[in-house]
């Protein structure tokens, strides 16, 4: 069993860290046994300066992979270091406390402490240092997060956007070697969630630590992320830059989180490599798409990935358009929610297309009338079964 220990770091280490950016090196394992299931997180990964986002469905692991690496659970096997400097390792008995790895955390209800003032919030992880030092940074971080006005009021007399710039400047305030967000922006809306980023970048603009961010939402990961790792059931099953792992996911799972809302089984029928495409029979019906042309065979079975909103809808027929794909359908349903439509399309199978109001009204949409999706081949995004 591993002990903590604080032997390896000290003020020198500290510092130094601080000076350099360093890169954070996990390898670990941990298995939990769930009254239904067991669970294991198993993965290994290296988290540079900057932003990476943690992108997965919940209870993927990405919350225990917060806390192994803050010390706040013990993984069964591996290593945690920053750097040269090592966190925690099975093998060498060595397991660091929680103070020891200076490590910035921001959990989902922000924890905040109700009694305190958000001064004394500020305050609370800064004790160890001198009164002028620890009032020079509270006033620096203040107006980073534009939260001066703020400094003696408590949190329940603060709006909820404003609480959560709290909790990342008390988290940002002790100049951690890492930081951890874990969902921090879920429940704002969006022009408070958009100031609060930009806050956070410009933070991490000046700073480049490790930052690992937890979220589930889409836009988040392209106006933060510059590296993404993607979770499902306690693995790394991709990871790139947003666009690499968003616009082509390898994964149905992330493809069906990265907003592409209608996932078929498919079979290539056909390949035409003078033209750079292929067609494929989506399963259980008649239906076939010209695809983008990949390394497949006659036969091979596929995904075929296509988002609502690459789709086009038509209430006549299309005539002289360069799409391939022109398909009759039936619409069965339309849904409206906020600006956005959603109709659901027969065409042998469902087909999920999302429009504004404005082109709702426009055709002139009845359930039942037939209609024709227009669907360019570059929209469908292939995955192996």
């Amino acid at each position: 069993m591993a002990v903590e220990v604080t032997r390896s770091a000290n003020a020198a280490d500290d510092a130094a860290l601080r000076e350099k950016p360093a890169l954070l090196a996990v390898d670990i394992r941990k298995s939990f046994l769930h009254a239904d299931r067991g669970f294991t997180l198993d993965l290994a990964c290296q988290i540079a300066p900057g932003i990476t986002i943690l992108f997965g469905a919940s209870g993927a692991g990405k919350t225990t992979l917060l806390d192994c690496i803050a010390g706040l659970t013990m993984p069964d096997h591996g290593r945690v270091r920053l750097g040269d400097h090592v966190w925690f390792d099975n093998a060498l008995n060595i397991n660091l406390t929680v103070q020891r790895r200076n490590v910035g955390y921001v959990f989902q209800d922000l924890a905040l402490f109700p009694h305190l003032t958000v001064e004394g919030n500020l305050a609370y992880g800064l004790t160890a240092l001198p009164a002028t030092e620890r009032e020079a940074r509270i006033g620096r971080i203040l107006e980073s997060f534009r939260i001066t006005s703020l400094r003696r009021r408590k949190p329940r007399q603060i709006s909820g956007g404003e609480r959560q710039r709290v909790a990342l400047a008390r988290a940002l305030v002790t100049a951690p070697c890492v930081l951890l967000l874990d969902e921090p922006l879920s429940g704002l809306d969006a022009p408070t969630k958009s100031a609060i980023i930009d806050d956070l970048r410009a933070w991490n603009r000046e700073h480049r630590i490790p930052i690992l961010y937890v979220t589930h939402n889409r836009e988040e990961v392209f106006a933060l992320g510059e590296r993404v790792l993607a979770m499902e059931s306690g693995r790394i099953v991709e990871q790139g830059t947003p666009h690499e792992v968003m616009a082509a996911p390898r994964q149905e799972t992330v493809a069906q989180l990265a907003g592409f809302e209608n996932i078929f089984g498919a079979e290539v029928v056909s390949l035409h490599p003078t033209r750079g495409t292929m067609t494929c029979r989506i399963a259980n019906g008649n239906l076939e798409l010209e695809t983008p042309l990949v390394r497949a065979e006659v036969g091979t079975k596929l995904r075929v990935a296509i988002g609502a909103g690459d789709i086009l809808l038509a209430s006549v027929q299309p005539a002289g358009l360069s799409a391939r794909n022109i398909i009759p359908g039936r619409l069965l349903s339309l849904e409206q929610r906020d600006m956005i439509v959603t109709a659901l399309v027969d065409c042998g199978v469902a087909v999920a297309v999302k429009l504004t109001l404005a082109a709702r009204d426009d055709l002139r949409l009845q359930p039942n009338q037939p209609v024709w999706l227009i669907i360019k081949t570059h929209a469908c995004h292939l995955m192996m079964a």
